[in-house]
């Protein structure tokens, strides 16, 4: 099922996100994981592809599974970084062999310790969206930033491209983490105005650990934290236990400010923990 129709068929849609194991050793708990999360009412689940394709192998697998074994619409992804245009072919054949049909085509973070050309094929997330398109059958999503991308001058600068995208032929946009809902509104409305009419699923990551504060800020991309979010952090960040219940708290009343704004979706960043996905769920599905 392409996942450009389920936006059309409801209001809001729920998905959640997985990556890939580093080693295929651990394919095996990740399966486990996205089992458990089959079981809630999600109507698609996404698959990162590893920085410079690490792990592109597994995300294929990842994908097909929750599609043939969990009947659970898939969406894999796949970027532009250090890909050879022969790559991204090989790997759309692959991923239309597998009956995969919904690709989230991403610019992608420079692999560590990596050396060689960073671009080989693609430089832009919008010209790998028109390649997909023109390879046909496939349903598009692209990333946007509520607070503009890191590299781009401005968030003006940043939406006008992302109309690129969306001109390119992205179905819809799966917006990076972000723990002020006043910068998404302000975003959606600019998006609104700039003309780009996609379904935009905001995206939720909730803080779990201390170890996750910094690579949230990093993956982030610099998104403000609020002052409330802050005191959480400095009140529980040695509490393990205490800083877990009031980070899930916090993502539960993110989403349910959005829920109440309209928003498109919840796209929950699960960071592969089934059980931190089950007590968010459990308190907002009747919004779903």
């Amino acid at each position: 099922m392409f996942i450009k129709d389920i936006f059309k068929k409801k209001k809001p849609v729920l998905s959640f996100e997985v990556f890939p194991p580093k080693q295929s050793s651990g394919l095996d708990a990740v399966l486990g994981a996205v089992d458990r999360m089959s079981n809630l009412p999600i109507d698609y689940m996404s698959v990162t592809y590893g920085a410079g394709g690490a792990g592109s192998k597994s995300t294929a697998k990842i994908a097909s599974y929750l599609k043939d074994t969990l009947s659970v619409p898939s969406l894999a992804h796949l970027t532009c970084v250090a890909n050879t245009r022969e790559a991204v072919k090989e790997r759309l054949n692959e991923y239309r062999a597998l009956g995969i049909d919904n690709i989230l085509a991403l610019r992608g973070d420079k692999p560590k310790d990596y050396y060689g050309q960073l671009f080989p094929g693609y430089k832009y997330a919008s010209e790998l969206i028109e390649e997909i398109k023109g390879y046909g059958n496939f349903c598009v999503g692209g990333a946007c930033y509520p607070e503009g991308h890191p590299d781009s001058d401005s968030l003006d600068a940043d939406i006008d491209n992302l109309k690129i995208k969306v001109d390119a032929g992205a179905d819809f946009l799966v917006t990076q983490m972000f723990f002020d809902n006043d910068k998404f509104y302000a975003f959606r409305d600019k998006c609104v105005k700039k003309g780009i009419n996609v379904p935009i699923n905001p995206g939720i990551m909730p803080l779990t650990s201390a170890s996750q504060i910094q690579r949230m800020a990093i993956l982030s991309g610099g998104s403000s934290m609020p002052a409330k979010f802050l005191r959480i952090i400095s009140k529980y960040q040695d509490n393990p236990d205490a800083l877990k219940q009031a980070g899930i708290a916090y993502a539960v009343e993110q989403i349910i400010d959005l829920l109440s704004n309209d928003a498109d979706g919840i796209h929950i960043y699960t960071m592969n923990k089934p059980e931190i996905a089950e007590k968010i769920v459990t308190v907002v599905s009747s919004l779903f």
